[in-house]
């Protein structure tokens, strides 16, 4: 599995990976529950030379342009079909975790990133479920948030999001 193998490179290096986005959601539910075109990495800014050598190692060098990137959110590609989506943050005195510009970003706790769950069998670091579900909200719901919100909300017992109730299915009635 191309996600564990990046995962254990990253970890061989010394870099403080979390899992985020889909395969947080999978690994959160122990399971693999649909496709994934790529792998959310949330990683210290500290830690980015360690993180650039890991993935140039697997292949993983390029950087894929991407609407709105910015220097602690963007894409790492192979040139075929691995991608990872990283997202750099800094760990502030308080222990909180900065994510963004100096000027517009946003602190989050670090518990945000607490969350452990299994890919593959294997134990990994990923987001807490709270975290998941918000981190799927907040834009209009793309298909894949559709499929994640209500799987994590049904698990950890967290309420459904407004917009994400399921859609009723008209089921035409046969005639007896």
């Amino acid at each position: 599995m191309d996600a564990l193998a990046l995962l254990e490179r990253l970890h061989t290096h010394g870099v403080d990976a979390c899992v985020g986005g889909g395969w947080s959601v999978d690994a959160l539910l122990g399971k693999q529950t649909r496709e994934h075109s790529d792998l959310d990495v949330w990683a210290p800014a500290a830690h980015l030379e360690p993180l650039f050598v890991a993935f140039a190692e697997a292949g993983v060098d390029r950087i894929f342009p991407w609407p709105g990137d910015r220097p602690w959110n963007f894409v790492l590609h192979d040139g075929v079909r691995l991608r990872v989506d990283l997202h750099l943050y800094e760990v502030l005195a308080d222990g909180s975790l900065h994510y963004g510009s100096v000027v517009d970003g946003s602190a989050f706790p670090a518990e945000a990133l607490a969350g452990h769950g299994l890919i593959a069998g294997t134990a990994v670091r990923c987001e807490s479920a709270e975290w998941a579900v918000r981190c799927h909200t907040g834009y209009p719901a793309r298909d894949v948030d559709r499929h994640d919100v209500p799987l994590l909300c049904q698990q950890f017992g967290i309420p459904l999001p407004e917009g994400f109730e399921p859609v009723e299915e008209h089921v035409p009635k046969h005639p007896a």
